[in-house]
């Protein structure tokens, strides 16, 4: 966290802040309020579960900002150390104000892939029944295994995923507190805060078979970290996302095929709206956010106008592609720091009526990697980018966007400038400043 994260909104004494900061030091992640009483401050400790969006802070501030379960009374304020306990945290006391404390990681898949398997599943079965050289690539696949395999899907989908009710805040205590292989669904609610949480993505134990899926099939795969759908008033900040001990490396293939067992690691969909993500770090990843899921009629019809989303001092590291891929919402990004590996496909996806900004950021690229591939055109979609570095050089991402790949000539323009940001950071100093201060373990 930088210094201007941890006293904003606080009367800091000038000729002391040094030893504030000392003091701070010293107590951890511990956060401090002054009392300033005539000419002394005084530090004491604070509780960051308490601590709300500031005014101002993306879209998620906008009308009645984001409060999470600030106001929860002592009976609604919680500390978890398994997924059971988590669970009927989440359960208790409804949509009244709740703060949930999360201690240590916490396993949500803990007995492994076979505790979730229907009796009969066989994936060697699985395989030989719908071989290529069998089955061909000309239907869907059916029958007995892939019915056992649905049913082995279910129950992992109800194992896993965690219901996260309106106004509440989930934190976590200290530098190693997180979720692996859960899913928190976000769904239909309003005002919840997710902070200082590293999560380890899930790892699809059933994959499907689809002989369909392009020229030669692909394994398709179900789960996010996070999935925020048709909520409101989101804030995620100082979160870590990677797939920690099952990267995509490590993954098996099958039909000549990679055995996808990884979705993406946050989606904001279905009308969801009014949504910040601060101080975030995603790494290591493939798909890794998605912003609206479908060019289609029916989903047009529910998120034109919503999809209001705001990314700021993010750490995006070692991913491949959607960082984030966009339709319809008017997404502002500002202040990110993208660093590219040589499996790196494109950051920003420019989808169906996407409105995105995407300025004062920067991007660290290898030598085999073109500027021009950091946005990619999906549908026309015009989009602003401006104040761009590039490997510490100013660049119109656009243009050179163009330039480089010339068939998917992008347009400027995005219609709209954002208001609620709080600070901009000179787009030269991102990368040193979202390094140092992004991701978990930072805030408490």
């Amino acid at each position: 966290m930088t210094d201007t994260q941890k006293w904003h909104g606080h009367a800091i004494i000038a000729w002391r802040g040094r030893a504030v900061r000392r003091a701070a030091a010293l107590i951890g992640c511990t956060a401090l309020v002054l009392t300033v009483t005539g000419t002394t401050a005084e530090a004491r400790p604070r509780d960051p579960a308490r601590e709300t969006l500031a005014a101002g802070d993306g879209w998620a501030s906008e009308g009645a900002g984001t409060t999470g379960g600030s106001a929860a009374a002592a009976a609604q304020v919680s500390t978890v150390t398994t997924w059971a306990q988590f669970k009927a945290a989440l359960a208790a006391g409804g949509s009244a104000p709740k703060i949930i404390k999360v201690r240590g990681t916490i396993d949500a898949g803990a007995e492994g892939c076979g505790s979730f398997a229907a009796p009969g599943y066989d994936f060697d079965q699985y395989l030989a029944d719908y071989d290529p050289a069998v089955w061909g690539y000309d239907q869907v696949v059916s029958g007995e295994q892939e019915d056992l395999r649905a049913a082995s899907a279910a129950n992992q989908d109800t194992a896993i995923k965690a219901y996260v009710p309106a106004n509440t805040t989930i934190i976590g205590l200290g530098p190693d507190a997180g979720f692996k292989g859960a899913s928190l669904q976000i769904k239909g609610v309003d005002n919840v805060i997710v902070r200082n949480l590293a999560f380890e993505s899930p790892l699809d134990c059933f994959p499907q078979w689809d002989p369909t899926d392009g020229d030669t099939g692909n394994w398709n795969s179900e789960y996010d970290s996070a999935v925020v759908y048709g909520a409101t008033h989101i804030w995620l900040d100082h979160d870590t996302f990677t797939d920690g001990d099952h990267p995509d490396s490590s993954l098996p293939s099958y039909f000549g095929r990679i055995y996808e067992q990884h979705d993406g690691e946050l989606d904001i969909v279905k009308g969801a709206d009014h949504v910040t993500v601060s101080w975030n770090v995603f790494a290591d990843h493939d798909k890794t956010i998605l912003i609206g899921n479908s060019d289609s009629a029916s989903t047009a019809a529910v998120d034109r106008g919503h999809l209001k989303v705001t990314l700021h001092h993010n750490l995006f590291t070692g991913l491949v592609e959607r960082a984030p891929r966009v339709r319809f919402g008017q997404v502002d990004s500002y202040n990110n720091h993208f660093v590219a590996d040589a499996g790196y496909g494109y950051s920003y996806g420019i989808g169906m009526e996407s409105q995105l900004v995407a300025e004062h950021n920067a991007f660290t690229l290898p030598a085999s990697v073109g500027a021009g591939t950091i946005l990619k055109k999906w549908k026309e979609a015009p989009l602003t980018a401006a104040d761009n570095y590039v490997n510490g050089v100013l660049t119109d991402l656009i243009a050179v966007h163009n330039a480089e790949i010339p068939a998917e000539t992008l347009q400027s323009g995005a219609g709209w400038t954002p208001v609620l940001r709080t600070k901009v950071d000179p787009a030269r100093t991102v990368a040193r400043i979202v390094d140092r201060g992004a991701g978990a373990g930072r805030i408490c």
